[in-house]
């Protein structure tokens, strides 16, 4: 009998130390790295658990630096907007100064500080976050707001604002100075005042006369051109009699003249003087009243009426909001009053009504949505024939979604939109188009006339209109200039089910009119030693004042300061979740992959004892012989 020798490489002692030697490098490995395994396989059941975590930090990883970025764009977004009010302060300051002073430029200290201001507002909106324009919108790779010299002086092939105000004070001014009214005497005991143009944007319009004036007669205003009288029928007024003419400037605020009947020698200011010859004669005083009422009006137009003008033109200039102009024609016998809100849709002469009106039936179409005129019991998109001008204007205004509502003026109806590029209003039927034709509107659809503004003719003191100067006028705003919110502009997400949005554009409302007002201020300039140079300023200050103050229902540079710290506490908040998660996924992951070192080391020690046995019974085993064995 044979017996075959011990195999230490195949025996069962040896795959086991074999094992067992395995087992120490892998625990080394785990003392070393903290790991459970090096690869999935031998990570466990728990695996599946630390991947879905894994991702889950990947993901936050990701919001964690799109957080920090927008973090950046909002701080820079809050400071540009924090000087914009330093801004507005400073001048607002200098505008409410008494002070009028002109240098040798017709211009204030508190105008030259505005003019350097408006440039610092430009590079203000012109701040990038990388090559990110801030104030663009959509738009981040072009630049918000054209440069501030282009903006006033213009370039070589388009008129800058300079330009655009000089025009519109020549058209409100009219060629004799007197805001485009006519002043004539047509019998030596009458005046009459009449505006020059029927339903013109320019000039001083009449709005309301009254007397106290002892035997006069005073007629209107009324007619188209909107015109007054006052005959004094050759009767003396009284010491003390006044006449009281309320005019209403182009920036629609109002201003009154009101003359005092007077025999005080000399005449005092903003009074005419009784005649006192011998025998009275009462066309001398009507001469009187001419001459001071033409003092008066002539003052006006060159004061206050001059710096209203800036005022517009700043806003045809830099107003984004655009508008429809017609002129209404009326159904009164002469003479006729001018059409105003009240005025009717419908009705019979003489009654104060359009001519044509609309009648039961009629439809128009505006921006897509259909207002139908029925005789009575109006509801929802539905106008009554008996309504009024400025019910369907009111109408018209919540289809549009118009920020700045509609309005009549003067016999002019004037529809405004903040989206120029969808106005559109047209007749469903003949009647209402020729109703639409009746409200001064001649070409159908309306549409609404793009800004900037201009002076529709030359020369501009004869102008009647205003038209779309685009094509030949500097673009402010280089942003975009779509419909929809600013803010929505830049968007974000921040979390899973969570986004920001942070965007911001130069021409919204707050900054636009900021923009606007010291413009306006830092442009105009005047003689500095014209006789209502000082009246000029001293009105133009005072509006720009007012421009500069906030006034309820309008949007505030602090109220966008305020959307992009929500946007910015949003992201704190999901910062800070982000975080305790980011602990949490952290311990399952541990949980699933690491190797605790105590438990290592022990099952190492238990290891090495285990092999040194091993080793001590495969040493006896190598020395077994046949004789030992036996």
């Amino acid at each position: 009998m044979s017996i075959s020798s011990i195999n230490y490489a195949s025996s069962v002692l040896g795959s086991q130390i074999r094992n067992i030697n395995q087992q120490l490098t892998d625990l080394s490995t785990q003392l070393s790295t903290g790991k459970l395994s090096q690869n999935y396989s031998g990570m466990g059941t728990n695996e599946g658990f630390a991947i879905a975590g894994r991702a889950q930090l990947s993901n936050i990883a990701g919001y964690t630096d799109t957080i920090t970025n927008v973090n950046v764009s909002i701080n820079l977004a809050n400071t540009a907007l924090q000087s914009l009010t330093k801004i507005r302060s400073t001048v607002q300051t200098g505008s409410a100064n008494t002070a009028q002073d002109l240098n040798v430029n017709g211009q204030t200290i508190a105008q030259n500080t505005a003019a350097a201001q408006f440039g610092s507002m430009v590079g203000v909106l012109n701040t990038q976050t990388g090559n990110r324009y801030l104030f663009s919108g959509t738009a981040v790779n072009t630049q918000s707001v054209a440069d501030a010299g282009d903006i006033i002086n213009g370039t070589t092939t388009q008129a800058g604002f300079k330009t655009v105000m000089a025009e519109r004070q020549a058209a409100d001014l009219g060629a004799n100075g007197k805001g485009r009214l006519v002043q004539t005497q047509p019998t030596p005991s009458s005046i009459q005042v009449s505006e020059d143009v029927a339903g013109s944007p320019f000039g001083l319009k009449i709005k309301a006369v009254s007397s106290t004036l002892t035997g006069a007669t005073v007629t209107g205003p009324s007619g188209s051109p909107v015109s007054f009288s006052v005959d004094l029928n050759g009767v003396n007024p009284n010491n003390g009699d006044k006449l009281s003419v309320q005019f209403t400037l182009p920036d629609g605020t109002t201003e009154q003249i009101d003359l005092t009947a007077s025999t005080a020698t000399p005449t005092p200011l903003g009074s005419f003087a009784i005649d006192a010859s011998t025998p009275v004669n009462p066309n001398n005083t009507a001469a009187n009243l001419n001459t001071a009422l033409n003092t008066a009006i002539t003052k006006l137009a060159n004061t206050s009426l001059v710096a209203a003008s800036a005022v517009v033109a700043g806003d045809n200039f830099f107003n984004t909001a655009s508008s429809a102009i017609g002129a209404a024609k009326n159904n009164q016998a002469t003479p006729a009053a001018p059409i105003s809100g009240t005025t009717a849709l419908s009705g019979t002469a003489p009654s104060d009504s359009i001519s044509p009106g609309f009648s039961a039936g009629d439809t128009i179409t505006v921006n897509g949505t259909t207002i139908s005129f029925v005789a009575s019991g109006a509801t929802g998109n539905q106008l009554n024939v008996t309504d009024s001008i400025q019910t369907l204007l009111s109408k018209i205004d919540a289809i549009t979604g118009t920020s700045k509502p509609s309005t009549v003026h003067g016999g002019s109806i004037t529809i405004n939109t903040d989206d120029a590029a969808s106005l559109s209003i047209s007749g469903s039927t003949p009647g209402a188009t020729a109703a639409l034709g009746a409200l001064g509107f001649s070409s159908s659809p309306i549409t609404a006339a793009q800004p900037p503004l201009r002076v529709g003719s030359s020369p501009a003191s004869s102008a009647t209109t205003l038209v779309n100067g685009s094509a030949t006028t500097v673009k402010w705003y280089l942003g975009n200039d779509g419909p929809g919110s600013a803010r929505s502009t830049a968007m974000a997400r921040v979390d899973d089910s969570v986004s920001v949005q942070y965007g911001a554009q130069a021409n919204e409302d707050a900054i636009r009119r900021q923009l606007q007002a010291i413009a306006v201020f830092g442009t105009f300039s005047t003689s500095p030693t014209g006789q209502y140079s000082g009246g000029q300023v001293s009105a133009l200050s005072l509006r720009v004042t007012q421009a500069l103050t906030q006034q309820p229902g309008q949007q505030r540079i602090e109220d966008i300061q305020t959307d992009i710290a929500m946007a910015q506490n949003t992201m704190k908040d999901a910062s800070t979740r982000q975080t305790q998660a980011k602990a949490q996924l952290q311990t399952i992951i541990d949980q699933a992959e690491s190797a605790s070192p105590d438990q290592v080391a022990s099952e190492i020690l238990s290891l090495q004892n285990a092999l040194q046995a091993s080793y001590q019974v495969t040493s006896n085993l190598a020395q077994l012989s046949l004789v030992k064995f036996l």
